[in-house]
């Protein structure tokens, strides 16, 4: 569709100079490991959840709680969050895996330990980027 008295040849990326653009700058070595215990811990979390509400559901006590609500939330707020939030939520995940892994290690709590190896891989990846 054209427009009545528009000229034909202007458009918006044709008024940008090409030295304006700027390259979008590489992601941190981090962000990889972190962005995995996401998805990571979020399966876990589905699987967890569905343990706890299915046809023999798990008993429900501190460590299946906690890994029901906690992982999934914690590792997007390290992989999203600002710097110095990041690190602090990474940390945290850490702790939240290791001892809901410790409560649930013969139920679903060894479903998580993929998660638990990402997210300490990219806290340490984390930690070793800080100024």
């Amino acid at each position: 569709m054209t427009m009545p008295n528009a000229p034909a040849d202007i458009s918006p990326a044709a008024n940008i100079p090409a030295s304006s653009a700027v390259p979008p700058a590489p992601a941190p070595p981090s962000w990889p490991w972190r962005r995995a215990a996401l998805f990571l811990a979020g399966a876990a979390q589905l699987i967890t959840i569905s343990a706890l509400v299915g046809a023999d559901p798990l008993a429900v006590t501190w460590w299946s709680l906690l890994l029901a609500i906690a992982p999934a939330p914690v590792a997007a707020a390290a992989a999203f969050a600002p710097a110095p939030v990041n690190l602090l939520a990474a940390a945290v995940g850490v702790l939240i895996l290791v001892a809901g892994i410790a409560g649930g290690i013969l139920h679903t709590g060894l479903f998580f330990v993929p998660a638990l190896v990402a997210l300490a891989v990219g806290t340490v990846k984390l930690w070793r980027e800080r100024p």
